[in-house]
């Protein structure tokens, strides 16, 4: 069994990563946003086709698309009257490389 922490000597601290790290899980945290990004890995896809696929309401999956792209994880291009959207990859490792500095403590 590993002792108790006496001291936080020798951990570093990153506020700003932190807080990054932070507003990623807070992104993740609805099973329909994980859904939503399984469903664009690899692939780009019109928003009513997320509608159909999801089987929420349109405005239900516009604001979790929404809160996807606030984060950075999904981009959408916008060519009225559709808009597609896709993934960031290089979200997804950012997310990789904060979680991996966790492994290092």
């Amino acid at each position: 069994m590993t002792e108790c922490l006496t001291t936080l000597d020798g951990i570093q601290f990153n506020e700003a990563e932190e807080k990054e790290l932070a507003s990623f899980a807070k992104a993740l945290g609805h099973p329909a946003r994980v859904r939503l990004l399984k469903i664009l890995a690899g692939r780009v896809c019109l928003g009513s086709d997320l509608v159909d696929q999801l089987g929420l309401a349109q405005s239900t999956v516009s604001e979790h698309l929404r809160i996807l792209r606030e984060v950075g994880l999904v981009d959408a291009k916008v060519t009225h009257p559709r808009t597609c959207f896709s993934l960031r990859p290089e979200a997804l490792e950012r997310i990789r490389q904060l979680l991996g500095d966790l492994y290092s403590l």
